[in-house]
């Protein structure tokens, strides 16, 4: 997927220039690297928002139309508004073809819904690992890599050496003493609710006191009989 930015040099510098240049619908940005020296630039907010919002925008080579002129760069920063949730500032980066990159690039977890030990045995799938730093040429960069689960059972996991890349592209992160994990299939934690229980004998004792109470109210009744009866002989 090729990408196309459009963007103009920009004559104004400093804090409140940028500020209202973000009022006006643009975003100030700096392109630099290469031979030639920074250079301060502006794009337009909103088609650069929808091309920010492209995976490959973030891990691909771009090219940038600048007042005209067609290059190749890459992104390599960016500042967002916490709540406006929009680009405040963008940093591009001038490619040489000849030059080996540092990109960090996302991974693609495919049939995580159809291993073994998820769709067999309900497992849960973990990624310790979303994106991973890679060395490679400019023509030779991935825009992810992928890393299939197609075989995971439950306590299985996939190292970083066990993941296939392209020709050309290097992992910065492994070495034979760091191999970490990329993802992995454990078992579900099961909750066990206590339930509390009633002590043994409380059940039979509030019955003994029901039986005590009924014989107490049946000797108070066979009492006042008794004295009614006497009562009537007297007269």
């Amino acid at each position: 997927m090729k990408i196309e930015i459009n963007a103009k040099i920009r004559e104004l510098k400093g804090t409140g220039a940028s500020r209202r240049l973000r009022h006006s619908g643009k975003v100030p940005g700096v392109l630099y690297g290469g031979k030639n020296e920074s250079t301060s630039i502006e794009l337009d907010s909103k088609e650069l928002f929808m091309q920010f919002k492209h995976e490959a925008f973030h891990a691909s080579i771009l090219t940038l139309n600048l007042d005209g002129k067609k290059e190749p760069v890459l992104l390599r920063d960016f500042q967002m508004h916490p709540v406006r949730n929009n680009i405040q500032h963008i940093d591009l980066q001038r490619i040489d073809e000849n030059k080996k990159l540092s990109v960090s690039i996302p991974f693609h977890f495919l049939n995580e819904e159809i291993a073994p030990g998820v769709k067999l045995e309900g497992g849960i799938v973990s990624h310790i690992m979303v994106e991973v730093d890679i060395s490679c040429l400019p023509k030779d960069l991935p825009t992810y890599i992928e890393v299939d689960l197609i075989e995971l059972a439950i306590g299985d996991s996939i190292h970083l050496s066990e993941i296939k890349v392209p020709e050309g592209v290097e992992l910065a992160n492994l070495s034979e003493d760091n191999d970490p994990i990329i993802t992995s299939i454990s078992r579900p934690k099961v909750v066990v609710e206590e339930v509390v229980a009633a002590p043994e004998g409380e059940e039979g004792e509030e019955g003994e006191e029901g039986e005590e109470g009924k014989e107490g109210d049946s000797s108070s009744k066979d009492g006042e009989n008794s004295d009614e009866s006497n009562k009537d002989s007297k007269e």
